[in-house]
């Protein structure tokens, strides 16, 4: 049938035309996202180059605020180097998934370095933190035997989806709420399989779950734990191993899954737990058997980045001194933090097109990039600024941002929390509008 053919049938399905409807009712709802062009630079990181549409070829230097490289382990001389030396000795790639083409030495190293880290005698990895979500729970509770999942209404897509492809009846329980989560085990009964399913850190409002009650409850009514430690793994514990390890309540856990990708700057994702239970979803998970497996440059990188922060305090103290840092000079400057005590910093907009309009000002007038968070994200009503400070941003940095929020809130007018402390116009230095916070040279004008 030939274009004009097409255009006289009435019958034809314009199957281009289902597509550009879709992207336009996300314009329309202020949730189309547009991605920047940027060319992050290892050795001065948190600085990068931007290099706007129509403009690629006259990039401009901006600073990332919202990045999970949260130790900025990504450019640390240990991981570049173990990935050089693996790159020349192995290659760029794997060569094919595990079963075909074996298992390469880098990530038996790796998985072995991550049972270490969280006191597990397996560990598995995977090509993302999502696909270990996603293979980790549905294998498991699709093998036990009418398994009801228990999962935190606040959980990941990535974890949501594994709770989906289990096949298994799942239950929600309202955020961190464990007397709900009883009610709900309590219900079940404790000869049935059960599996709990939550975060040690929520990424989007910066929150702890009470994990000690959850273990509680867990050995209390029968059921087995899964902790998402994604956004803590490096960042928390003396060795680096999240939430759970500062705790002291890894060994009450059963299955830990973390990621590469974050605090250690790396990518991939995994699981620590038990060797029957990481053997079953080695074996079983069609997400590990048919993706090929990382490369070993990728594996070396890791485990040198989480050998380094099993011995090295220095970069999670340094992030907790700048988290702090920043959230107390935002907060003096009147601007909006969720509150929350991690180094998830939340600034809150309320408004998805404003929250679009406040990162598009911060990049283009103040060379800072902050990516907006919309729905579905997070909830319609609750769309926000995500920042996250760095052990390599530094004062002078933090002066520049608030300067420039400050900025960003005045000229969209919107709210500040303590108006009067702050005038509005003409503007003010960032260190003026926290100095009792921090001592720090005042901005330039």
């Amino acid at each position: 049938m030939t274009p004009m053919e097409s255009q006289m049938n009435p019958m034809t399905l314009s199957y281009d035309q289902h597509f550009q409807s879709a992207i336009a009712q996300l314009k329309t709802e202020n949730r189309y996202r547009v991605f920047a062009n940027l060319e992050r630079d290892a050795a001065r990181f948190p600085i990068a180059l931007w290099r706007p549409e129509g403009e690629e070829h006259s990039p401009r230097e901006v600073t990332i605020w919202c990045s999970n490289d949260y130790l900025g382990m990504g450019g640390h001389s240990a991981s570049l180097t173990a990935a050089r030396d693996a790159l020349e000795r192995h290659g760029a790639g794997a060569g094919g998934t595990r079963n075909i083409s074996g298992t390469h030495h880098p990530i038996v190293e790796l998985e072995s370095e991550l049972a270490d880290l969280h006191g597990k005698p397996a560990a598995l990895v995977f090509t993302s933190g999502w696909i270990s979500n996603l293979a980790g729970i549905s294998t498991i509770a699709s093998l036990l035997p009418n398994c009801l999942i228990l999962s935190d209404a606040l959980n990941h897509n990535s974890m949501i989806e594994g709770v989906r492809r289990s096949g298994c009846e799942r239950q929600i329980w309202r955020h961190n709420d464990v007397d709900h989560l009883e009610t709900l085990l309590k219900a079940a009964g404790k000869e049935r399989a059960k599996l709990i399913v939550f975060e040690s850190l929520y990424s989007m409002d910066g929150d702890i779950a009470p994990i000690a009650e959850i273990v509680a409850l867990a050995e209390k009514y029968n059921a087995m734990t899964y902790v998402d430690e994604v956004h803590a793994v490096g960042m928390y514990g003396a060795r680096g191993g999240g939430i759970s390890q500062r705790e002291g309540l890894e060994d009450r856990i059963d299955v830990i899954e973390g990621t590469l990708a974050k605090g250690f700057g790396a990518l991939g994702g995994y699981i620590a737990a038990s060797p029957a239970i990481v053997d079953a979803v080695r074996s079983y998970a069609p997400q590990f058997i048919f993706t090929t497996t990382l490369p070993p440059m990728v594996a070396a990188c890791a485990r040198a980045a989480v050998r380094h922060l099993k011995h090295s305090g220095e970069e999670r103290a340094r992030h907790q001194h700048m988290a702090m840092l920043t959230k107390h000079a935002l907060r003096a400057a009147g601007l909006p933090v969720l509150d929350n005590v991690s180094h998830i910093v939340p600034v809150m907009v309320g408004d998805a097109a404003r929250c679009k309009a406040a990162s598009d000002l911060l990049l283009r007038r103040h060379a800072i990039y902050i990516q907006p968070i919309n729905y579905p994200t997070v909830a319609i009503g609750t769309e926000r600024l995500r920042i996250t400070p760095t052990p390599r941003h530094d004062e002078e940095h933090v002066a520049e941002l608030v300067e420039a929020m400050v900025d960003v809130w005045t000229t969209l007018d919107l709210p500040f929390t303590e108006p009067k402390v702050i005038p509005l116009r003409p503007r003010v230095s960032a260190s003026d509008a926290h100095c009792s916070y921090v001592d720090m040279k005042k901005a330039a004008e």
